[in-house]
């Protein structure tokens, strides 16, 4: 895969304000359609260990998870009280702008899996933020980030708009190889088939690596 240039300009926004201002107003929504939830859902059933210590990163009202499984402990770290308290799959509950400061203030090896569910376009410190996920995640951990059509645009990043879905799916596992602490990604396009129907929907990728094994 030819890498992406990743320059401090690739991470630029339209709206260079504080994020903190920007997500103090809560968004109880959610970000894609009934099909790509359902995509979205299935695939974690698929991925998730059952019992486990799950992190959902730049968590919302809403973690998309099967209803039928049940884990140890769900930690969502996201930027707005009120849509965590509304997220009932949440065990704990972690106020932190990544932006701000990408250090995950979790112990090393804490967790069996991660999501990152429609959001990395808004990480302006990915590198850091994967270095870190690698550490708090237990080796061989999946690792999930989902993404969609959908954005912000004033606060997705400049290089995330400038690629297309394919290159998106490229760019994030271009985000866990720069980090050299997980296996080799694998992009998934989970995108609801249309049918015969002209009606719109939602198209749904994921990339998903695992933390590495120690040698």
């Amino acid at each position: 895969m030819a890498g992406t240039d990743l320059t401090q300009d690739a991470f630029k926004r339209m709206d260079e304000g504080e994020d903190r201002l920007f997500y103090e107003v809560p968004r109880l929504v959610t970000h894609i359609d009934e099909g790509a939830i359902a995509a979205l859902t299935s695939c974690f059933k698929d991925h998730l260990p059952a019992s486990g210590d799950i992190l959902d990163l730049m968590s919302s009202c809403v973690s998309h998870y099967p209803d039928d499984v049940e884990f140890a402990s769900v930690t969502g770290l996201g930027m707005n009280r009120v849509e965590l308290d509304a997220n009932p799959r949440l065990t704990t509950r972690v106020i932190h702008d990544l932006n701000h400061d990408p250090i995950l203030p979790f112990d090393d090896g804490t967790f069996d899996a991660c999501t990152l569910s429609v959001s990395v376009q808004y990480l302006t410190r990915p590198s850091a933020v994967f270095t870190e996920l690698a550490r708090v995640l237990k080796p061989g951990a999946p690792c999930i980030i989902s993404y969609s059509n959908r954005c912000f645009p004033t606060k997705a990043v400049a290089v995330w708009q400038a690629l297309d879905d394919h290159g998106h799916g490229e760019l994030i596992a271009q985000y866990f190889a720069g980090s050299k602490e997980f296996a080799p990604a694998r992009v998934l396009d989970l995108s609801p088939a249309r049918g015969r129907t002209r009606v719109h929907r939602d198209p749904l990728y994921v990339v998903v690596a695992d933390a590495a094994l120690p040698l």
